[in-house]
């Protein structure tokens, strides 16, 4: 008999489902809207209607389905548990249970960039790999740790929180999470705006990055182009970037460190200014670790959300 599981990945927008073959193989993939109105109480509703109208629509029996595994934009405990989930208007909700007494399947639940980074492990820039560091750098800076292909959650669903570690004793502006000097200040794609505008405001020197609205890929564009101000900025995000991971890979040995996010589209021009750091203040056994970029873009999620209950 052939088995079947879903992957599903919650977002504040929008969830993103799969389903897939107990072998990895991809037979659909779709979308519904997160009903975040109403503390979110339609939303794991939704999530098992869904799945069961799609059994219905490929004439797949419930006892073919292995399990449903779901990604959640907030720290998940062992059990399958959140406190809460901002962005959803959840308070503590236990997703692996509801969701299973509605759908009777088997659930496990866990944080959406951790699942995401299993995602990139199991079929992404990690392929092929046991132990890896995941490092998404979007508007904010998040992660994920997988040791023997496991997820590493830690007892409170905050491991692997990346953007989080304080490098900068100097910054006063604080952070979305509340602290001061976070990686994400300086690393995120809001992060690298505001390195552009300082040094922009520290120099007359012309620049492509003038006269432009200033995003993370201007910067690294005009780096491509030469830009001596943009390249300045590159070389402070490395710097940060570079040093941060080189404390991980202490912590975390990791094989591979894959870099995903939207600012990950800038390529590997990425590497030539997180890699001169990392070697430098990397432990001597951690110094060849490898590096590469995600490639499973917003599919990740759904990825290794299947993947847990595979």
């Amino acid at each position: 008999m052939k088995k079947y599981c879903f992957g599903i990945d919650v977002g504040g927008t929008t969830v993103k489902c799969g389903l897939f073959t107990a072998d990895g193989d991809v037979i659909d993939k779709w979308e519904i809207v997160t009903r975040t109105e109403e503390n979110g109480k339609n939303i794991l509703p939704d999530v098992a209607q869904t799945i069961l109208a799609k059994l219905e629509e490929k004439k797949i029996q419930k006892d073919e389905v292995v399990g449903v595994g779901i990604g959640i934009p907030g720290p998940v405990n062992e059990n399958g548990e959140v406190p809460c989930a901002v962005n959803l208007h959840w308070g503590y909700t236990n997703v692996a249970g509801d969701l299973s007494a509605l759908t009777g399947f088997s659930v496990k639940a866990g944080n959406d960039a951790n699942v995401a980074a299993l995602g990139e492990l199991w079929k992404g820039g990690g392929a092929g790999y046991r132990d890896m560091i995941m490092v998404t750098l979007g508007t904010g800076v998040g992660g994920g740790i997988i040791i023997n292909e496991k997820i590493i959650a830690g007892s409170h669903g905050a491991g692997g929180e990346i953007g989080h570690a304080h490098v900068e004793d100097n910054m006063t502006e604080p952070c979305n999470c509340g602290s001061c000097g976070c990686l994400e200040q300086f690393t995120s794609a809001t992060g690298i705006a505001r390195l552009a505008r300082e040094e922009l405001a520290n120099t007359d020197e012309p620049s492509a990055l003038r006269g432009q609205e200033i995003t993370a890929k201007a910067v690294f564009d005009a780096v491509k182009e030469g830009d001596a101000v943009a390249e300045r900025v590159a070389v402070r995000f490395g710097e940060y970037l570079g040093k941060a991971l080189s404390v991980f890979s202490i912590v975390v040995d990791p094989q591979i460190i894959v870099i995903g996010g939207g600012v990950s589209k800038a390529g590997p021009i990425l590497f030539d200014y997180i890699m001169g750091p990392f070697q430098r203040y990397a432990f001597a056994a951690c110094k060849e670790t490898k590096f590469a970029l995600a490639t499973l873009g917003n599919d990740a999620g759904i990825f290794g959300a299947a993947k847990m209950v595979l």
